[in-house]
């Protein structure tokens, strides 16, 4: 059992109603963030990108499907890589189940890679997704939203996350985030907003659940705890603390 105060009912209340202050708190300033995420000024975009889809090439504007709000995952899978990120991996496998809803309120949603259309379809297959996911090999797309970096750059210095990053040897080629995007009835396409690293944790739904559990997320390090969903045991093991071993 972990070393943690244990007190009666009446004290535990007393403190519960005390941090629900705190929690309202947090819901009203993630509120007004939201708003004034809807205020930030949005960018035209300019340049004619086009997609290796299941459907054939399409360009950024018809990706939207009709709808007039486009959502961008930047789905960490690079040319020739075995598998994808296991944390893309973890946050994607809630987006099966939001679809029906952000289709049905004007919204539609796909992962983009680098990775060849093959190689994302294999992966994808594997995983036992539905979501859209189209390949943007071959295409700037990647690197102009700062996702993807060439050795060079890396070894010379990156932009990611709106933060300089000094030149290194080695790290990541690509990087996770989102991008949004609105297009007008003229076809016209926005960019309206994009945010990396720790900026769409709250996407994955399983961290919100962890996190209100007795031991939190209960890592030793950042989503220590993590595995692509079919690389689990087949039976979780039991934590020992819950067990007295």
């Amino acid at each position: 059992m972990p070393d943690h105060a244990v007190v009666s009912p009446e004290v535990w209340l007393e403190a519960r109603k005390a941090f629900l202050q705190r929690e309202k708190e947090l819901t009203h300033l993630r509120d007004a963030i939201n708003r004034e995420r809807m205020e930030l000024p949005w960018v035209r975009v300019e340049k004619e990108y086009v997609f290796d889809t299941e459907q054939g090439p399409q360009t950024l504007a018809s990706l939207f499907d009709g709808r007039s709000q486009l959502i961008v995952y930047h789905f960490m899978l690079g040319p020739g890589w075995e598998a994808g990120c296991p944390g893309c991996s973890f946050l994607i496998d809630h987006a099966d189940g939001a679809l029906p809803h952000l289709n049905h309120h004007d919204v539609t949603f796909t992962a983009v890679s680098r990775a060849p259309l093959p190689e994302i379809q294999a992966y994808k297959r594997r995983m036992e997704w539905k979501f859209p996911w189209v390949s943007s090999f071959g295409s700037d797309f990647n690197f102009d939203f700062h996702v993807s970096f060439t050795k060079q750059q890396i070894a010379e210095g990156i932009t990611y996350n709106y933060e300089q990053h000094p030149g290194r040897d080695g790290g990541e080629t690509e990087l996770p985030g989102m991008s949004a995007f609105f297009r007008d009835a003229d076809g016209t396409v926005f960019h309206t907003f994009s945010s990396y690293a720790r900026g769409i944790e709250d996407w994955i739904g399983t961290l919100m659940i962890f996190d209100r559990a007795p031991l939190g997320r209960n890592e030793s390090s950042t989503m220590s705890f993590l595995k692509r969903h079919d690389e689990y045991e087949t039976k979780p093991k039991a934590a020992a603390c819950c067990h007295g071993e």
